[in-house]
């Protein structure tokens, strides 16, 4: 199968409007993380080779490199996130009709359930943490791409918040209530984060657009 993350947009789209359950929003919540460290790092290089910002040349370069390994790592979650989907479904296919097959067929499906919610996890959390160094090139990067940074961040939380949702739809479905637990309680904190993130950067630029 081709991989998602080399498709053109057109296609991607298309075949997200599709009438496969995958890519789905685990994977458009990846791609919307993506774009975010995509716009962070524009904003970075429109920093970059200006004599008005030169003071700020290094710290630039190093955030732009921050951002590029930031998008490898969501480029991959694409397909990493369509992938575990396909996993789950593989493991309720398997046999059952004995004792046996019972038993290895409910321990194949939550190995995949919870690698299913745990791909989405990572986005969320890398997400998050994209947001502080979208929050810095912001307020230290070309102010006339400031409301670049502001799309990145919003891109940002919607990664983040896409992404819990589809760990918390596999942890419905998970018998491991330790492992439920631990992870629930780890995407409200993600979620408490990424929106007070946003929120303060978003107040800080509707102040200087004013």
């Amino acid at each position: 199968m081709k991989l998602l993350s080399a498709m053109p947009v057109k296609e991607f789209l298309l075949v997200t409007a599709g009438n496969d359950p995958v890519p789905g929003g685990g994977s458009v919540s990846a791609l919307c993380g993506a774009l975010s460290a995509a716009l962070g790092q524009m904003v970075a290089h429109l920093t970059v080779g200006k004599k008005k910002y030169a003071d700020r040349e290094e710290e630039m370069k190093e955030l732009a490199a921050v951002f590029n390994s930031y998008l490898d790592v969501f480029t991959e979650a694409i397909d990493a996130d369509s992938e575990a989907y396909d996993a789950v479904f593989s493991a309720f296919k398997l046999p059952k009709e004995t004792e046996e097959e019972k038993a290895l067929r409910a321990q194949k499906i939550e190995e995949a359930t919870k690698t299913a919610a745990e791909i989405p996890l990572q986005v969320a959390q890398k997400a998050c943490k994209v947001m502080d160094f979208i929050h810095i090139v912001a307020r230290t990067g070309n102010p006339n791409a400031v409301t670049d940074a502001c799309v990145a961040m919003m891109c940002a939380r919607t990664a983040v918040l896409g992404a819990l949702l589809n760990v918390r739809i596999n942890l419905t479905s998970l018998h491991d209530a330790e492992y439920v637990e631990r992870l629930k309680k780890e995407a409200g904190l993600l979620e408490e984060k990424a929106g007070e993130k946003e929120e303060k950067l978003l107040e800080w630029v509707k102040g200087i657009l004013k």
